[in-house]
This record gives structure tokens, C-alpha cells and sequence, in this order.
């Protein structure tokens, strides 16, 4: 029996800390999801493996986060037609700019949705996760747009705050 969930692959258990802003999103909608480490570099026939697996239980967005060379979005798009989206960790001599290039500079017809660098990409990668899932499932689908219409009360609240302490 398969069941929809998010498979988020990390190139290095290093990585977990900023994909904790991602497993985070996931969980405030209530999407089942998976967390593994594997590498487009050292271990190939087990992401491969995976991700053939993942998909026949019911996988339907990848989330894949590494730094430096970052080709673990690329590589598991190259294996999957499901949504892959890439989270370039911010760490390396170059902070995630060489991680950001690597995952966003994919040939044609291999696409890989690449969000921000480090953490707030993460929390971008979950959101766009329960999006995708959103068209489909009109529960995540209203809990997404729940949430937006929340952070916009929020955030004119806080507007009305600061007026007050202006005048």
C-alpha cells in the first residue's frame, strides 16, 4: 500500500540542522515525510536505489539539500519525473554560492525547482512541497492559504504596533 509523502535527502547528516526548518513545515501541515542522508557522489546506487523505492510507496516531491558541489538535486532528477526541489546548504569556502549554482544549472528537460540558500530556502522547500501536494489535496491546499492569510493579520498587526509608537 502506498501512502503520499516527502522524501527529503540530504548529501550529509551535516545538513540536518538547516533541513530542521523544512521537516518543520511539513509537520505544521501535517505531510508524512522521510528523512535520509545520500549522495550523488558516494553512495549513487543507493540514491538511486531509494528513490526508485520511495516513488513505487508513494513519494511524490523530492527534497534534495547539499553544499559545495551539490549535485544531489540534479542527480536525483535525473532519476525521477516527480518534483525535485533543491536546498543549496550554506557552507563550504563560499557560504552555498557554489551549492546554489551547482543545483540551479540544469540542462534542459531535467528541472530542478531551487529555492534560497540555507535555511530560509529550507522553510521555502517545505512550503513549496505542501503547494505541489496542494493541487491535489485540497486539505494542505486550504491549510496553505490558512497560514498566509495568518501571517498577514500578523504582520499588519505589528504595522498597527509601530504606527502607534510613531505618533
Amino acid at each position: 500500500m502506498s501512502s503520499t509523502f516527502v522524501a527529503i535527502l540530504m548529501g550529509s547528516d551535516s545538513d540536518l540542522p538547516v533541513m530542521q526548518a523544512t521537516i518543520s513545515i511539513l509537520k505544521s501541515f501535517g505531510i508524512e515525510h522521510e528523512v535520509r542522508v545520500r549522495s550523488a557522489h558516494r553512495t549513487p546506487d543507493a540514491t538511486k536505489a531509494y528513490v526508485k523505492d520511495a516513488e513505487e510507496r508513494g513519494c511524490k516531491v523530492f527534497i534534495c539539500a547539499a553544499g559545495l558541489a551539490a549535485h544531489l538535486a540534479g542527480a536525483v532528477a535525473g532519476m525521477t519525473t516527480r518534483p525535485v526541489i533543491g536546498v543549496p546548504v550554506d557552507n563550504g569556502p563560499l557560504q552555498g554560492h557554489d551549492a546554489l549554482l551547482s543545483t540551479v544549472m540544469m540542462p534542459g528537460g531535467i528541472p530542478v525547482a531551487t529555492v534560497a540558500i540555507g535555511k530560509a530556502g529550507a522553510k521555502n522547500a517545505g512550503y513549496l512541497a505542501a503547494q505541489i501536494l496542494g493541487v491535489a489535496d485540497q486539505s494542505i491546499a486550504e491549510k496553505v492559504k490558512e497560514e498566509r492569510a495568518a501571517n498577514a493579520v500578523a504582520l499588519l498587526a505589528k504595522d498597527e504596533a509601530m504606527q502607534a509608537k510613531l505618533s
